[in-house]
């Protein structure tokens, strides 16, 4: 595929890890970094993510593609004024809730220069120096209502998905974020809620890092996640959060009357029903 001058906004963990791959895989000629933390920006230099910083105006004018991996609120407040100052550029956004998004600029008369993704890929950790090399390897990517951009801004991003390594699914924007709060926005909040559940109950720091084992670890290793990236999801996806999260505290409610009433029978029934997950997740 023809290599690309690719601006990507926000330079941190998924801008950044991304920002490896378009080198690795030459897809982009020059790498253009956008960031309103003036020590990401720099980090990203040092780290050799981007090529060079601008500041947003000057990144859209020097760019074919313009890739926005920052905080979902954030994206629905620069979306419409970058579609308003682009020409022929393609522009792709990152962020895990699709629907405000798309809805923002449904009417604007560039929204086929628009592809909404969602690369499934993301670590508990922020900021340039958090970016993994591989990151998208082997793993799936949405693409949000793909009829609505146009063919050759999808036919790129398509191509740029598959060359990273990355395997495509298509989906309607309401319907990937109803998916996105069951199998990963309610993980997060669990695990926060754990995390809390802990330091509150626990006050030895030392006892939580002594006995803490692998289980615990991984369950509470999301709650290491920046605020600043989840709180705008949560209240963007609010709805399908709240139905899942009915839904746990009503199966956490089971758990907690079967141990109360000494119910050996169907506190069984429960994990065995949970163990169904394994024909689903090996």
């Amino acid at each position: 595929m023809e290599r690309k001058r690719i601006a990507i906004v926000g330079v941190g963990l998924i801008g950044g890890s991304l920002a490896i791959q378009l080198h690795e895989k030459k897809i982009s000629s020059r790498l253009i970094g956008v960031d309103a933390n003036a020590d990401h920006a720099q980090q990203a230099i040092d780290l050799e993510l981007v090529d060079e910083v601008m500041n947003l105006g000057d990144a859209i004018a020097a760019s074919d593609v313009i890739v926005l991996a920052i905080p979902v609120d954030k994206v629905v407040a620069i979306l419409p004024p970058i579609m308003d100052k682009i020409e022929m550029q393609v522009v792709i956004d990152l962020g895990s809730t699709k629907s405000q998004s798309i809805e923002c600029i449904k009417n604007h008369p560039k929204r086929g220069r628009f592809v909404a993704t969602h690369p499934m890929w993301g670590t508990e950790y922020s900021g340039p120096g958090a970016a993994v090399r591989g990151a998208f390897e082997n793993k799936a990517v949405i693409i949000c209502n793909p009829e609505e951009s146009d063919a050759d801004a999808l036919m790129w991003v398509k191509g740029m998905y598959k060359k990273i390594g990355m395997h495509l699914l298509e989906m309607e924007a309401k319907a990937h974020d109803l998916h996105a709060a069951y199998v990963s926005h309610i993980s997060h909040i669990t695990s926060f809620a754990l995390a809390n559940t802990v330091l509150q109950k626990e006050k030895e720091d030392n006892a939580i890092f002594e006995l803490a084992s692998a289980g615990f670890e991984s369950t509470v290793r999301l709650a290491k996640s920046n605020p600043a990236m989840w709180v705008p999801i949560f209240m963007q996806n609010k709805e399908n959060v709240l139905d899942v999260l009915k839904e746990h505290i009503a199966q956490l409610t089971r758990f907690k009357e079967s141990i109360e009433k000494e119910d050996n029978e169907y506190l069984m029934r429960l994990i065995e029903e949970a163990n169904k997950i394994r024909r689903i997740i090996k």
